[in-house]
This record gives C-alpha cells, sequence and structure tokens, in this order.
C-alpha cells in the first residue's frame, strides 16, 4: 500500500479575457487581494483564437495572465473557481449587463508536471472536485517544454501562452527548491 502525503502546494494562474486593457486592469486590484502579489504577468494582448465571446466580451477582446507568488493547497480551486465565478456576476451587474461577462475570469494552477484549468463543464477529459467545479489537465510538462493534450484549447497550445507558462513554472520551480519567492533571488 502506497504511503498517503500530502501534495506539494500549487501555484495559482489567472487568466483574464476581457474588452479591453482597462477592464484588466479593473479587477486586477481585486485579485491581488485575494491572491497576494503577482509573480509573473502577461500583459494585455489582442484575443484571436475563436470569436466565440463576441456577445459578451465584444468584437476584440484581449487576454492576460497573472501569477501570484502565494502557493496554496490545490483543493482550493474549487473556492478560487466559485470566487471568480461570482466576481464576473458583480462585474456584469456594475455594468450594467447581468447574464453577460464583460471580463472572463479562468483561474487555473501549476504544479511542476501540468497546468490545470478549472471549469464548471464536464467533459470526458475533465475530473470532479466538488461544488460544480471540474478540472481539466491542460498542459503537461516533459523534456523541459509543455506539450498539450488532444483536448487542450488551441489558444493555450499557442507559442506565447506556452512560453509564459514556462516562465511561471521555472518561478515555481525556484521557489519550491528555495522556500521563497523568485523576487527575492538575489537577497540572501
Amino acid at each position: 500500500m502506497g504511503e498517503l502525503r500530502t501534495p506539494a502546494k500549487v501555484k495559482i494562474i489567472v487568466g483574464i479575457l476581457a474588452k479591453d486593457s482597462q477592464a484588466v486592469e479593473s479587477v486586477r486590484e481585486t485579485l491581488r487581494e485575494k491572491f497576494g502579489p503577482e509573480d509573473l504577468n502577461l500583459d494585455p494582448f489582442p484575443f484571436t483564437f475563436t470569436n466565440y465571446y463576441v456577445d459578451e466580451i465584444g468584437s476584440a477582446p484581449v487576454r492576460a495572465f497573472f501569477s501570484y507568488e502565494n502557493l496554496v493547497e490545490r483543493e482550493t480551486i474549487v473556492d478560487i473557481k466559485l470566487w471568480t465565478n461570482d466576481i464576473e456576476l458583480e462585474i456584469a451587474e456594475k455594468n450594467d449587463t447581468p447574464g453577460l461577462r464583460p471580463v472572463n475570469l479562468d483561474p487555473g494552477y501549476m504544479t511542476l508536471g501540468q497546468f490545470f484549468l478549472a471549469t464548471t463543464k464536464d467533459q470526458r477529459q475533465r475530473v470532479y472536485m466538488q461544488r460544480g467545479i471540474f478540472v481539466e489537465p491542460t498542459l503537461y510538462f516533459q523534456d523541459g517544454h509543455f506539450h498539450a493534450f488532444d483536448w487542450t484549447y488551441r489558444d493555450y497550445q499557442s507559442e506565447k501562452y506556452i512560453h509564459y507558462l514556462e516562465q511561471v513554472r521555472a518561478r515555481l520551480a525556484y521557489q519550491m527548491s528555495t522556500g521563497k519567492p523568485y523576487r527575492l533571488r538575489n537577497q540572501q
């Protein structure tokens, strides 16, 4: 019988899809208050992978990513996804667009071996956690790089996303091996 162990803590990464950079900035402080100091960001850039979000977000959405220094237990992804759903609804109400999301928050977590996204939608590759939340293994790390699964969203297969996530992984590896955030790497 295997020995029961608590898995290592994970790094939270939130993808933001919004109508413009200003909308990204409007939610950034809320995320910082919840998750703590930012670790590595990917500034807003045009999201051109699908027009699925046109009705909610508009015809020229932007995507941004924020990772956070504080590592968390992986089970907290359920509470995180429920919280981000609530934030989306609050933003919609403030913008007088109930039922539409002018900002879409996609939380996920990273281990040294994989990147997972949280979702409310069931599919064959997704694992049910609890309270209506599933996780999807989105990328796996092998031979020094992240790789996609057959089901991985096209945007998460892009060079831009992979490059960013590999940089986040390097910071996570540093943090796990030293016990301190990457930004403190030059301090004794």
